[in-house]
């Protein structure tokens, strides 16, 4: 029976005819794997998602987690299920063999965590969070603090999260005020409030261990004053820790991933007889920022993946929903709703979303493994930077058009399609949080044009450009003359919109319509992405390669268009909403 979470065809193809990841098993740090294994964890991977995650997201969706003042209550089944998780290894995929991981490469881990998200976004979360925080800690981490906190995560035993936001503060935080006091056994006491904080509590897990951004007194103001903390639940020793959860929140979507407010330092639990947290300064003062960064852009490409997955599994539920509705007329006979040309641009239009984006997200995996194992310094860096560089795009372009796939897949339902009885209004509810998750649309439209393009002197724009130049021109040796040109000059756009908004020499005005650049760079990426399939597909015939070549041509004929208008507003510098005045709103 054909899964309706994902295409396994289409990964295979994305991973070994587009992306080669066979050819990484020649660097040393894959040596040991082969297309066999990597085809061995892909099937674990469906299998466990399918049995194990999917039968309960819609009933963790009705019933969310409930805080009862002392404790959350959530279904049993996304215990079971994250137990299953934990037993398949797949948490550590990614992570070295010392620390009890796979050692698989990242594009390959990528793609199987995909089937969990695209089974049940909301249990998916908890690995999700805990993978990012032990990835952070082994990067950045001390040797006693990989030991005492990374192995039980790679276990399952312990779950991570990450504590940014405050009720106050919000994206903003330069303006948190969670305060560490240092204490004289090198230890530190903190206090303080932190909002929105995914899997902040629960008892899914035998502790919870807490990346805490939070200021020493007497350090600079601003971003430079925040350091990073683990903070855990339960202390080493077992004693529970000052950190009490004051209220769940219940978001539209993501219901099964229970989401909190954290109280740190309010006196309810005081193993040696003083308030405060517990807390372990990671790295160096005042470096935390920095180093969360490390968490949330994984956190974004992997938010990237949420929306993919989502608009994917909504995109299969209506196509096999359009195959078998029979509604109207074609020639006279009663016909299947798929048959209809309107329905087919529907579909079409999620096709192209759904399987550009996961994509966009596979190729950003590959661009980390090269980051980490290429053979020079010269390649290590050079992916570094395209990976910096699309990196808000991989975040929010699959935010943007994914909920637009779930969107139409609900239109292909018509009625039925806004009913909890059929599973895609439940799909677009969860997909509407991730435009705002690891920073919302508009952080990433400025973090693209008033950072990544202009660092080093423009540098990460040229390469990203000069990428999908030679994409472009292995497709007119392939003779996709029309499809190259097309690409090509949206290519060529970019390059002339972003030099004349930064000529400007005004960053409020060059910066005023940074979404809108965010989203036309990103068809443009889009539609590149969809070139470089255009060229593996080849000549291959089937209804696969034809179902490749029609996403393709829609995307390219109806999709990359969006951008002339686009880049010829943003040329204009365009000042209709830095000019208005609040009082008129």
């Amino acid at each position: 029976m054909r899964s309706l979470l994902l295409s396994r065809r289409d990964l295979d193809f994305l991973l070994h005819d587009w992306l080669d990841v066979g050819a990484l098993t020649s660097r040393e740090r894959f040596a040991e794997h082969s297309r066999e294994t990597f085809d061995a964890v892909l099937d674990l991977s469906e299998q466990v998602a399918t049995e194990q995650f999917a039968p309960h997201n819609r009933a963790a969706d009705l019933a969310e987690p409930e805080f009862d003042g002392e404790r959350v209550h959530m279904i049993p089944e996304v215990a079971k299920a994250l137990e299953a998780f934990a037993a398949t290894g797949i948490l550590s995929a990614g992570m070295d063999e010392s620390v009890g991981g796979m050692q698989l490469p990242q594009t390959v881990a990528q793609a199987c965590f995909l089937w969990f998200q695209a089974a049940n976004v909301g249990t998916s979360a908890y690995p999700f969070l805990t993978i990012a925080n032990a990835n952070l800690l082994l990067a950045h981490g001390s040797p006693e603090q990989v030991e005492t906190w990374v192995g039980p995560m790679v276990e399952g035993r312990f779950f991570g999260t990450m504590c940014l936001s405050e009720p106050q503060a919000g994206s903003s935080l330069a303006d948190i005020t969670t305060r560490a006091e240092p204490r004289d056994d090198g230890t530190y006491r903190l206090r303080g409030n932190k909002m929105w904080i995914s899997g902040g509590d629960h008892d899914l897990s035998e502790n919870i261990v807490h990346l805490v951004l939070a200021k020493i007194p007497g350090g600079p103001a601003g971003v430079k004053g925040i350091s990073l903390f683990i903070v855990p639940k339960v202390l080493p020793d077992g004693q529970r820790n000052d950190v009490v959860l004051a209220g769940v929140n219940h978001k539209m979507g993501f219901r099964g991933t229970v989401n909190t407010l954290l109280n740190f330092g309010e006196g309810k639990h005081t193993p040696d007889g003083e308030a405060g947290a517990v807390g372990y300064l990671v790295g160096e003062r005042g470096k935390g920022l920095a180093l969360m960064f490390h968490m949330m852009n994984e956190a974004r490409v992997g938010v990237g993946g949420n929306a993919a997955a989502l608009g994917y599994t909504g995109y299969l539920h209506a196509l096999d929903y359009a195959r078998t509705r029979v509604q109207g007329r074609r020639d006279g006979r009663p016909a299947t709703i798929v048959e209809h040309p309107d329905v087919a641009r529907m579909l079409l239009a999620q096709k192209s979303y759904a399987e550009g984006a996961v994509a966009l997200i596979l190729y950003c995996a590959r661009l980390l493994d090269d980051e980490r194992t290429a053979a020079t310094e010269k390649d290590r860096a050079r992916a570094h930077l395209l990976l910096d560089t699309l990196t808000p795009i991989a975040k929010s372009w699959p935010s943007q058009w994914c909920l637009a796939a779930n969107d139409l897949a609900i239109q292909v339902h018509g009625g039925y399609g806004y009913t909890r009885e059929y599973a895609v209004e439940q799909f677009w509810r969860d997909n509407r949080l991730n435009m705002i998750h690891e920073g919302t649309h508009g952080i990433q439209g400025l973090d693209l044009l008033g950072r990544k393009v202009v660092l080093h002197d423009g540098a990460g724009l040229r390469l990203l450009l000069d990428t999908i130049g030679a994409g472009v021109e292995r497709a007119r040796a392939a003779g996709l003359t029309a499809e190259a040109d097309a690409v090509g000059a949206a290519a060529t756009r970019t390059a002339e919109v972003t030099a004349a908004l930064w000529a400007a020499d005004d960053p409020a005005v060059t910066l005023a319509n940074s979404s809108t650049y965010l989203e036309a760079v990103g068809h443009v990426v889009v539609a590149w992405i969809w070139l470089e399939q255009l060229v593996a597909v080849g000549e291959r015939e089937g209804d696969f390669a034809d179902g490749k070549r029609a996403a393709a041509r829609y995307f390219l004929r109806h999709e990359l268009p969006r951008t002339g208008p686009q880049f010829a507003l943003l040329e204009s510098l365009d000042r209709t909403t830095l000019d208005v005045r609040p009082e008129i709103l």
